[in-house]
């Protein structure tokens, strides 16, 4: 469903994204005037691996999975992003083509921007093009990080070092996490078997002591993740290179 976008309200919200915190009003305000705000259920599908597309997405609320599809139809989680982050954007350096697949996984607002104009500026503006730069390498380093935890890291501690990306690491006592997505697609997001993902969870419940109810999890306080999941991990904590968020 599309509703009718303000783009001064667009102008300021771009302001807040990683990548266009340094570009002028003048191309802002041009981006804006083109953008379109769309309200998708779960399940709705942005574009499929090897798209060509004309627009690229920022996710205002909701949660986005990009995923690969192998020929015999299996699906290779790629990432799940959430608000704050730009997908699509990469293919201007791809002819326009997008190298994933993209489905809706929780209900979504996302803003849809054309690529062209974003083309066109970073021709232009430099610091444009050093903070898309930037974020590429961002992501680098967290996919990085995630090699090596499947690399060192059992099965529980990769669970809680997940859930440690979902909160403010830095908040003192109680803490509660709601699990933002069903647990089978947690599981594919971690490269886990749904049963895998099962024993694991139970296994760090009961080497940490958090307690479980559904999707809901809680715990006295972070140590009792980070002093199980962090131990096999080069980064300290917090860690500033796993944060899901722009």
């Amino acid at each position: 469903m599309t509703h009718k976008s303000n783009p001064s309200e667009i102008k300021t919200y771009l302001k807040t994204i990683s990548i266009f915190k340094d570009c002028s009003d003048s191309f802002l305000a041009k981006i804006s005037a083109n953008a379109q705000c769309q309200i998708h259920k779960k399940g709705k599908i942005l574009f499929v691996h090897d798209d060509t597309i004309e627009r690229f997405y920022i996710i205002k609320s909701g949660w986005v999975k990009l995923f690969r599809e192998t020929l015999d139809g299996a699906q290779a989680v790629v990432d799940i992003l959430d608000n704050h982050h730009v997908l699509g954007e990469i293919a201007i350096f791809e002819n326009n083509i997008v190298p994933y697949s993209a489905e809706v996984v929780s209900n979504a607002e996302i803003i849809s921007l054309p690529l062209a104009n974003l083309k066109k500026e970073i021709k232009n503006d430099n610091q444009l093009a050093l903070n898309m730069l930037k974020s590429m390498a961002h992501d680098r380093r967290r996919k990085d990080k995630e090699i090596e935890h499947r690399t060192i890291q059992n099965a529980p501690q990769r669970i809680g070092c997940f859930l440690l990306r979902l909160i403010d690491q830095n908040q003192k006592g109680p803490v509660t996490i709601h699990l933002p997505y069903d647990k089978t697609l947690v599981a594919a997001r971690l490269g886990m078997q749904p049963e895998t993902f099962s024993r694991a969870l139970s296994k760090l419940r009961d080497e940490t002591g958090i307690r479980i109810n559904g999707a809901t999890i809680e715990m006295e306080s972070l140590d009792q993740i980070v002093r199980y999941s962090c131990a096999a991990c080069s980064s300290n904590f917090p860690c500033q290179d796993l944060k899901t968020t722009s």
